[in-house]
């Protein structure tokens, strides 16, 4: 036993769940070429095959599968007795960092910290700007363990999870002249506009380290192909990077702003906005949360990616029946 690697039996455990080298290298994250290596040193150290490749398969000898159960059962006594105690979301006094723009704070975790008090009255939430900061570094040193946005070109290293669909909608001050009535094609190119953007290239999005996120959160490329069907160019009255501040620059103003309809619903609610439907069919995207692929197994981790998509259940189910109540532009 004292010339044994302990991880040999764990490649070997793997393999035979999954009686595939490749499978076998992605369950335990290791290369196919360390899974295979690691088996070539247990085949010379018990004296068997153990495996052996046929067209169904990586499949085991006699000896592999008198081994089986036993591996299988000293591995889960290792890992009882070395890995992390249960979590507790009643007792846990763990502290959870999220990113996050102004615009999914104030839509979607209001309701996730309301049940995440009661589940969890002794857990914290630290929240951090989504917008300014190098967020694929965070993520990568566990400063952030969640982020929350729409992303693309996800690196490998990092896991995602939809959380619901967004469209674009147009909000402008209760009291604008067209607030209340239709608004066709050709009157909303007349309007001047105002769109939220935090930055990174013209084509919207910001790129870094192998994750791309959505920098404005509006669909720039149908705006302008709409505007450009009657022959007209959007302008761009007012660009700046705070969602929440749109009611106050739309105050008294002819300006419209395009949103995500969660945040039309949120702003109409509050009596602070007209929303109305876009004279042209806005294009759905996706809301993610991302995390380290190091957090997947770990319970607590586990427990605040349920506590998020169940919030994000809740909004998009509202969303749904507001927009459905709502009587059109």
């Amino acid at each position: 036993m004292s010339n044994l690697d302990l991880n040999l039996l764990r490649v070997f455990d793997a393999i035979l769940r999954e009686r595939n080298v490749l499978r076998a290298s992605e369950a335990i994250h290791l290369s196919p070429s360390a899974v295979s290596h690691a088996l070539s040193r247990l085949r010379a150290f018990l004296n068997d095959d153990l495996f052996v490749r046929t067209a169904a398969g990586m499949e085991p000898t006699a000896r592999a599968l008198e081994m089986a159960p036993l591996v299988r059962d000293a591995l889960v006594t290792i890992e009882r007795a070395i890995g992390p105690r249960q979590f507790d979301p009643g007792s846990t006094e763990r502290q959870f960092c999220i990113a996050a723009t102004d615009y999914m704070t104030a839509v979607l975790l209001p309701q996730f910290l309301r049940a995440t008090a009661l589940a969890a009255p002794h857990a914290s939430i630290t929240l951090l700007p989504a917008s300014r900061i190098d967020l694929t570094t965070q993520i990568d040193v566990g400063r952030v363990e969640i982020a929350l946005g729409s992303f693309s070109n996800v690196p490998t290293r990092i896991h995602e999870q939809v959380l619901f669909e967004e469209r674009d909608m147009m909000v402008t001050a209760p009291d604008h002249p067209l607030a209340g009535r239709e608004i066709g094609l050709r009157e909303f190119t007349s309007l001047p506009l105002l769109v939220v953007s935090t930055g990174g290239s013209e084509d919207g999005f910001l790129s870094e380290r192998g994750l791309t996120r959505r920098a404005e959160m509006f669909d720039r490329a149908a705006l302008v192909t709409a505007f450009e069907s009657v022959g007209k160019w959007p302008e761009f009255r007012i660009v700046q990077p705070h969602f929440l501040a749109i009611p106050s620059l739309l105050a008294g103003t002819r300006t419209a702003a395009i949103v995500p309809a969660s945040l039309a619903r949120f702003f109409s609610q509050s009596g602070t906005v007209h929303a109305a439907e876009l004279p042209w069919e806005p294009t759905v995207r996706a809301l993610q949360m991302i995390w380290h692929e190091r957090h997947t197994q770990d319970q607590g981790h586990a427990w605040l990616r349920t506590m998020l998509a169940d919030a994000a259940m809740t909004v998009a189910a509202a969303s749904a029946a507001w927009g459905d109540g709502r009587p059109g532009p």
